[in-house]
């Protein structure tokens, strides 16, 4: 019987992408990513965990319960993207 205080895994990759979707810039215009010199292509990145969340919105519908492991992937994956906006001044 799962915990009723914590939600099962796939609810919590449903908030884990929702949260995301909410703070991570993804509509930032191109014009403003690619303004000077940058450690890290923000536009690049925003891609590839735009990407990575479609493909686990695309699984969670079609059913595939995440593990633990993958929660935290993608989290990591997260936090080092906004990490990268952060040091190239797109958000504070």
């Amino acid at each position: 019987m799962p915990c009723p205080t914590r939600p099962d895994l796939g609810t919590a990759m449903h908030r884990l992408i929702r949260e995301m979707r909410t703070r991570v810039p993804f509509a930032t215009p191109e014009a403003s990513l690619c303004r000077g010199p940058c450690r890290g292509c923000s536009k690049k990145l925003l891609e590839f965990l735009d990407t990575e969340l479609e493909e686990w919105e695309d699984r969670l519908e079609e059913g595939e319960v995440p593990r633990f492991g993958d929660l935290k992937r993608l989290e990591k994956l997260a936090t080092k993207v906004m990490a990268a906006l952060r040091r190239n001044g797109l958000i504070v």
